[in-house]
């Protein structure tokens, strides 16, 4: 394989940028609990001695929940497969720069063959494939193996862009110089714990329940708010199927069918057209049925971060089409 293009590694992070969107699919609040500190190795451990904790393999039933730590520090996922040897040359190096780094970004490592819809979502071209992931957003890439001193330099000019942006990397740095201990994590809720457990498991209802007894005792906890949203329309949207927009848009009067296919839409990241389907709904409908809609458009909104442009555009329509 030759040298990877800088001018395709750009073009490839823009593409990514527009065509997954990694930040909004988990609840926040496993976030919260994921950005506490990740413990050092024990004192006197050769850096290169045993499992990592900052070195991460990855399934698509783990992969979301791993993104989402990118809210706290980088993640770099590394889109790879057995049978590439230029992989295998590239494999190494990330691994070995991943210790190095001490937690300040982390290496989330995908078997492609085990999990091929996340190289679909990334739009995959060759292997192996590395994405920078910041906020939940593809931040760059590039294809290819790097020389060891190549990928230093891209790591490091990653966190200099970032170090003020993403609080986990100056912790992880002062944690990395600093004599005096191993850093205590903090604590983790055992009710979080509990309801993440049973998302993750799909038992949905168990873990709407979970977020509803902390919102009952702490009715202004945004965290678990922002996770009973996600687990709502999680089991809403397991159940959409296939043919739920092409039913929609036979139909515009069917309010169901545009409430499923707007979930759908959602769920397939054209999350701008889900909006528009709905407000444009809501323009034609009355009564309990325009209700319906707006309650129903105002809880995708939950699924998001409240300055998202995609919302705030959303809410002034809805605020024109009611008003």
């Amino acid at each position: 394989m030759t040298r990877p293009d800088p001018r395709k590694n750009a073009a490839l992070s823009a593409a990514l940028s527009g065509a997954v969107d990694l930040g909004a699919l988990k609840a926040r609040a496993d976030a919260a609990r994921q950005r506490s500190a990740t413990p050092p190795p024990p004192a006197g451990a050769a850096p290169d001695a045993g499992p990592s904790p900052w070195v991460l393999d990855v399934t698509e039933a783990t992969f979301q929940s791993v993104v989402e730590r990118s809210l706290d520090v980088p993640v770099v996922v590394e889109l790879t497969a057995s049978w590439s040897p230029e992989a295998g040359q590239l494999s190494p190096i990330l691994e070995k720069a991943a210790r190095a780094g001490g937690g300040a970004w982390l290496l989330a490592r995908v078997d492609l063959d085990a999990n091929p819809r996340i190289g679909q979502a990334f739009g995959v071209q060759s292997v192996p494939t590395v994405v920078a992931v910041a906020g939940g957003q593809p931040i760059d890439a590039f294809a290819g193996p790097l020389p060891e001193a190549e990928f230093g330099q891209w790591i490091t000019r990653l966190l200099d862009a970032l170090r003020d942006r993403l609080p986990g990397i100056k912790a992880a740095e002062a944690n990395r110089g600093d004599a005096g201990g191993e850093p205590q994590p903090e604590p983790e809720d055992p009710r979080f714990v509990a309801a993440e457990e049973a998302f993750e498991q799909g038992d949905f209802a168990a873990a709407e329940a979970a977020y509803e007894a902390i919102l009952a005792a702490e009715p202004a906890n945004a965290d678990a708010k922002a996770a009973l949203a996600q687990v709502r329309f999680t089991a809403r949207a397991e159940e959409v199927g296939g043919d739920a927009i092409a039913k929609a848009d036979a139909d515009p009067d069917d309010v169901a069918a545009q409430l499923a296919a707007a979930d759908l839409e959602v769920a397939t990241n054209d999350v701008e057209q889900a909006f528009k389907r709905l407000v444009d709904t809501v323009r034609r409908v009355f009564g309990d049925d325009r209700d319906r809609v707006r309650e129903h458009l105002v809880g995708l909104f939950e699924l998001f971060p409240a300055d998202d442009e995609r919302v705030a555009k959303a809410r002034r329509n809805l605020a024109s089409a009611l008003y």
